[in-house]
């Protein structure tokens, strides 16, 4: 039996930020320099994003009122500290299970999947660390049997929400009775820092907050019927790139190396990646790409030969939400599940980028419910983030 996503249930923080917003903040602080305010604004008014969202209020609003154990990144002057890598993995500890939670019963309810039949969960993350981690606190936050099998995939960057999926179908198909709940979990924001390097403001200009959640099994009387199938995925390594996304641990927060590289060879490859593993099959109708950027998006567009529209979902959730890691090829794929456009049939390519460069792929089927009379409605509705 083939595995699916019977639905994906998608969260964000409350707080969100327009661009400009967050824009003038960085290009207010105390050390950017003439040059480096012009590249703060020609980056972040380039990035395509309107708005994104943050588990640090304080970015909204530096003059709000703090309760005083509150760890501080901006203070009332709108200065940008520099807490340590300590502090700001406190505050993940903090916030990213509750985000998870809000995701995976989203997932849950859209799904009419009660969390007693969950198996087996699968968690995703790169922004923080912590033991018992956010696996655990699914069991206990969602009231799931505590013998469900717990899988942590963990710093494996953006292109991290693909495996995941890979793993869950894995796990169906050796265990068919399976269902896996899949979660993402990203506070990129707590990683935020002051800079003049051109890396670090890109860095700055596109990521953000999120959580996603996917329901996955084989079992055709399980939740609601239809979704999407998960056909087959891939895996490559480009021929270079090692150094040009990478992503370390610093005193002083997590460090993005993001040098302007990363398009250019990602728009050399993307065909070659993307012919091989298709194979002799059609290329397919919808795709769905992660937004590592809008000159990433623009890129697989030009290598692939893609018509004008055909990224579309991918612009709306990178103008909407930024760049959320690993979340956020699921809020491309939620929004496909919600499109009256994509009939029961249609081929989906998922593809993400990680570092390495890596580039992982997945082709999936829409499937939906018929009714009587011979009606389709969708399987899944889409679910307000």
């Amino acid at each position: 039996m083939t595995a699916r996503i019977v639905s994906i249930g998608t969260a964000v923080p409350p707080t969100k930020i327009p661009q400009e917003q967050i824009r003038d903040l960085f290009a207010s602080q105390p050390r950017i320099d003439r040059l480096a305010r012009r590249r703060i604004h020609a980056v972040f008014d380039a990035a395509s994003i309107e708005c994104r969202h943050t588990v640090l209020t304080e970015l909204a609003a530096p003059d709000a009122p703090r309760e005083d154990d509150d760890l501080v990144f901006v203070d009332a002057s709108g200065t940008l500290l520099s807490p340590p890598t300590g502090a700001r993995n406190a505050l993940y500890t903090r916030f990213a299970p509750d985000l998870s939670a809000d995701a995976a019963r989203r997932a849950l309810t859209d799904a009419a999947v009660p969390a007693s039949a969950i198996t087996h969960v699968v968690t995703v993350s790169c922004t923080g660390f912590f033991a018992p981690g956010p696996d655990y606190r699914l069991v206990r936050d969602l009231g799931l049997a505590t013998t469900v099998e717990r899988y942590h995939l963990g710093f494996i960057g953006c292109a991290a929400a693909l495996p995941a999926l890979r793993l869950a179908a894995r796990i169906t198909h050796s265990q068919p009775g399976a269902v896996v709940l899949v979660v993402c979990a990203e506070l990129c924001t707590l990683h935020v820092r002051s800079s003049t390097d051109p890396q670090q403001i890109v860095a700055s200009s596109v990521f953000a907050d999120g959580a996603a959640a996917a329901i996955v099994t084989a079992e055709t009387d399980v939740g609601r019927p239809g979704g999407l199938d998960l056909v087959r995925f891939g895996t490559a390594l480009t021929g270079e790139g090692e150094k040009d996304m990478v992503w370390t641990i610093g005193d002083h927060g997590f460090e993005m190396v993001l040098s302007a590289e990363v398009p250019r060879i990602i728009g050399r490859e993307i065909r070659g990646a993307v012919e091989r593993f298709i194979g002799d099959d059609v290329m397919p109708e919808v795709w769905a790409v992660h937004p590592g950027g809008r000159s990433v998006l623009d890129r697989v567009e030009t290598g692939l030969e893609l018509p004008g529209e055909a990224l579309d979902a991918s612009r709306s959730v990178l103008r909407d939400f930024g760049n959320m890691s690993s979340a956020t090829i699921l809020f491309i794929l939620r929004a496909m599940l919600g499109d009256d456009s994509i009939g029961d049939g249609a081929r989906i390519a998922g593809l993400a980028f990680g570092p390495g460069l890596t580039v992982e792929s997945a082709l999936l089927t829409k499937r939906a419910t018929r009714v009587a009379g011979g009606a389709e409605v969708l399987a899944v509705r889409p679910v307000s983030a």
